[in-house]
């Protein structure tokens, strides 16, 4: 064997070295920053921690979610997804935690809705892939929730389109469609605003026609007085 042919077989053997350590340091890695103790080490985070163990996601199955089974997802298929959401969300969450003050919770619910809303947009773009983990398949009861349903597959809507403030403290809810669209936040309107705003036009358009029907008479009370 030359010179050359072993300096070949060491530099292929120091490569699958130096790669098995790579994988072993970002597959490890990847798992460590997704414990609950990592998500938790931040003040921030423990108050969304105890309004998961409050929900009827915790405890009703026997199995109890952590942060990442909501917030990271999960499977070697979307392993690319994960990283990102480290990298990315990570840093930023990090930059955020140092110049924000979440000493209380009072302080934490003014960004409250801003950060709901940014985790909305990721299960958004991740076509609720870490609700559809776990909730394969789901045949709603009732007719008008299937005829929601029906939309993931007519109007490409998915899971958090329809269902928001499961497990955290209640928020505005949001269009996310419409956010995208704009590219900022838009509120859903509240339930029952639509109508009522309907209701009020109609009322008013029923004033309107009772004030020219009391003007006609006046009027023509008044041609009578003058014949």
């Amino acid at each position: 064997m030359t010179a050359l042919q072993k300096g070949s077989i060491g530099s292929l053997l120091i490569g699958s070295l130096l790669g098995v350590v790579l994988l072993a340091v970002v597959f490890g890695g990847e798992a460590a920053l997704s414990t609950e103790g990592f998500c938790t080490s931040c003040h921030s985070m423990t108050y969304p921690q105890e309004e998961l163990k409050k929900s009827s996601h915790y405890g009703a199955l026997g199995v109890n979610p952590g942060c990442k089974d909501c917030h990271i997802p999960q499977g070697i298929e979307n392993f690319h997804l994960a990283v990102a959401t480290h990298v990315v969300d990570g840093a930023r969450e990090l930059y955020l935690e140092l110049v924000n003050d979440y000493s209380t919770l009072e302080k934490f619910n003014e960004r409250r809705l801003i950060m709901a809303h940014d985790a909305r947009l990721n299960l958004k773009k991740w076509d609720s892939i870490t609700c559809r983990t776990c909730h394969k398949d789901p045949q709603p009861p009732g007719e008008s929730a299937q005829t929601e349903h029906k939309k993931m597959q007519t109007e490409g809507a998915t899971c958090i389109d329809c269902h928001q403030n499961l497990v955290h403290e209640e928020v505005p809810m949001t269009d996310l469609n419409a956010s995208l669209a704009a590219g900022k936040m838009v509120l859903k309107p509240e339930e029952g605003e639509d109508e009522d705003g309907e209701e009020e036009d109609a009322e008013d358009d029923e004033n309107g026609e009772e004030s020219k029907a009391e003007n006609s008479d006046e009027e023509d009370s008044t041609d009578e007085d003058v014949d």
